[in-house]
C-alpha cells in the first residue's frame, strides 16, 4: 500500500482539519484513520493522519505539497513513509530483561522496527546478539573515556542510519551534549521509586520500605536526568509475601512491557511533544 502518516502540531484554531481533508481530497487520498486533540490548557492543536494515495509519492515531494497549509497554521508538521521500518540502536549493561524482550518482538514480528546494532559497556550480551544476527559493539566507558566512547555511539548512529535510540537499562548518566545530539530519538526506561529510592538495588530499598506497588517509567531522554517528556507508564501491586527476588522479577517485567510500547508508540509516529509533556495518540 502507498501509505503515509502526517503529524502536526500548531496553534489552536478553525479550520485545520478541513484544510488537511482538502489537501488529502487533492491528492486523491484516502484517510485510513485520524486522531485528533485541541489542549484547552496550552491551546494547541495536535493530529495524527494515516493516509493512502493511489500511486507511490516521494515524502520529501508530500512535505513540499503539504508546506503551504503548515505555513497557513504555523504548524510543525512531518510525513513518514508508513511502510519503513526505523532503525533502531540498544543500548545496555547488565539487566538483560529490556534487551531479551526488544530482540524477541522483533524477531517474531511483534514490532516492526529493524535493530542496527547493539552497544554495551559490558561485553555480557555479545553471544546473545550474535544469536540474532545483530552487531554488538563492546564499548567500556569510565570518566576519562566518557567523551570518546560517546562519539563512538553518535558515528554508529550515523553510519547506520538510526532513527531511534533505545536505553534498555543502560547504566551511564549521558552527557548534556550526547543528549542535545539525540533530542527526541532517544528513549529510557527506568523503575518508578524515583526519586525515593535512588542508586543501586533499588527494589531491595522498596523491599525494606514495605511498597505495595511496582512501577516503570518510559521517557524521552534529556540532559535533566530521568525528568524527560514521560511517553508511558506501568504498575503492579505487590504484597508483604513477596521477597526482594519477587519484586525484582516482578520490575523486570513492567521495565520490558513499558519499554516495548513506547518504543512501539515512537516507531509508529503516535507521539508529539506537547511543552514537557507528550500526546500519545493510541
Amino acid at each position: 500500500m502507498n501509505d503515509y502518516i502526517l503529524t502536526l502540531s500548531c496553534p489552536d484554531r478553525t479550520g485545520i482539519v478541513h484544510s488537511v481533508s482538502s489537501w488529502l481530497l487533492d491528492l486523491h487520498g484516502n484517510i485510513i484513520d485520524a486522531q485528533q486533540f485541541g489542549d484547552l490548557e496550552t491551546q494547541r492543536f495536535f493530529l495524527r493522519v494515516h493516509f493512502v494515495l493511489p500511486e507511490p509519492t516521494d515524502v520529501p515531494a508530500l512535505e513540499a505539497s503539504f508546506s503551504s497549509v503548515a505555513a497557513r497554521f504555523g504548524m510543525q508538521a512531518k510525513i513518514y513513509d508508513a511502510r519503513r521500518k526505523s532503525r533502531l540502536l540498544i543500548l545496555v549493561s547488565r539487566q538483560g530483561h529490556c534487551l531479551n524482550d526488544l530482540l524477541f518482538r522483533t524477531h517474531s514480528g511483534q514490532l516492526p522496527v529493524e535493530i542496527a546494532g547493539i552497544v554495551s559497556n559490558h561485553p555480557d550480551f555479545a553471544g546473545m546478539a550474535h544469536a540474532y544476527g545483530i552487531p554488538f559493539h563492546h564499548l567500556p566507558v569510565n570518566a576519562d573515556t566518557r567523551a570518546d566512547q560517546e562519539q563512538q555511539i553518535l558515528n554508529i548512529v550515523d553510519k547506520e542510519n538510526v532513527d531511534l535510540v533505545v536505553l534498555a537499562r543502560y547504566m551511564q548518566i549521558l552527557t548534556d551534549r550526547l543528549c542535545k545530539a539525540l533530542s527526541g530519538k532517544a528513549i529510557n526506561i527506568h523503575h518508578s521509586f524515583l526519586p525515593s529510592f535512588k542508586g543501586a538495588r533499588p527494589y531491595h530499598q522498596a523491599h525494606a520500605r514495605g511498597v505495595k506497588i511496582i512501577g516503570a517509567t518510559a521517557h524521552y531522554v534529556t540532559a535533566d536526568l530521568d525528568e524527560g517528556p514521560i511517553i508511558e507508564q506501568d504498575i503492579e501491586r505487590v504484597d508483604h509475601a513477596m521477597s526482594a527476588h519477587d519484586l525484582t522479577q516482578v520490575g523486570s517485567d513492567v521495565e520490558s512491557l513499558v519499554l516495548a510500547r513506547a518504543v512501539r508508540s515512537h516507531v509508529e509516529h503516535r507521539i508529539l511533544l506537547n511543552g514537557q509533556r507528550t500526546v500519545v495518540f493510541r
